[in-house]
């Protein structure tokens, strides 16, 4: 089956080889393989969103505790060894990375 997308470039889904929205191995979903932006022609990641996003429900992360199991506790001077070794740095952003992306303080 084709999925249909209204595009507000005229043209811009007309070409079926190089669709790239297929439906998704899970009912009610579609897949896309490429990067998606919002508000923005070039996007440089997955999924890029320039301007505000709201959520009707969670966001999970990796890092979030309902996605962990087996959490214990570790040897804390192993681990304050173990960032001693680390590399810490301090950096400014790039002006037209900061501007692009509406950070004040670089």
């Amino acid at each position: 089956q084709k999925i249909f997308f209204q595009a507000s470039n005229p043209g811009q889904f007309e070409n079926d080889s190089d669709v790239l929205w297929q439906r998704g191995h899970v009912p009610e979903t579609i897949a896309y393989h490429g990067r998606v932006g919002i508000n923005t022609d070039a996007p440089d990641e997955a999924l890029v969103v320039c301007g505000n996003a709201k959520v009707m429900g969670r966001v999970m992360h990796p890092s979030d505790s309902r996605a962990k199991q087996n959490i214990r506790e570790v040897d804390t001077n192993e681990q304050l060894r173990r960032i001693t070794q680390m590399r810490l740095v301090e950096y400014d952003y790039k002006p037209e990375f900061a501007s692009v992306m509406g950070i004040k303080d670089t």
